[in-house]
């Protein structure tokens, strides 16, 4: 896999709209662990599974004092159907115009039975309380994901 950010970058900014249509910012979360994910699209099969696995294992994560936040360019009301149809408990972004899944190099070529095209590549990224990346994955698969960050986020936190 290509480094796509060196070692403790500073994460990129972001202003997005949740579901409930207000506007939640990257400095919302100073001072906190953030688990910021990238997913192609609500309602698929691999989204639902990271999603409803992310809001399974939230306490998890809170003990560790670490925020869930979920962005794809779906819009804010397609999120507010999405968390309501699968009681989701994680935060949900609408980026409709890829500022931030650009910014996080989290759109690009993809490959899928031999076709390519572009499009929103799953990534996860560990942004420590100064803002920058303590982590990054790219191109994972949805299923155990949520699981594999935990365990890894865990041993991140621990030994800082």
């Amino acid at each position: 896999m290509p480094e796509l950010f060196s070692n403790n970058a500073t994460a990129p900014d972001f202003s997005l709209s949740n579901a409930q249509d207000k506007v939640v910012s990257k400095a919302d979360f100073q001072g906190n662990w953030l688990l910021l994910y990238f997913y192609p699209k609500d309602n698929t099969p691999g989204c639902t599974v990271e999603a409803k696995d992310f809001s399974y294992y939230l306490e998890e994560f809170d003990k560790l004092n670490v925020k869930i936040v979920g962005v794809s360019k779906d819009s804010v009301k397609s999120h507010s159907n999405f968390i309501a149809k699968h009681d989701l408990k994680i935060e949900l972004l609408s980026d409709p115009e890829l500022k931030a899944i650009k910014a996080y190099k989290a759109w690009g070529i993809k490959k899928n039975y031999g076709r390519e095209y572009e499009g929103l590549i799953r990534s996860t990224f560990l942004i420590n309380p100064q803002g920058l990346i303590a982590k990054y994955w790219h191109n994972v698969k949805a299923k155990g994901h949520a699981e594999r960050i935990l365990k890894e986020t865990n041993k991140i936190i621990n030994n800082n």
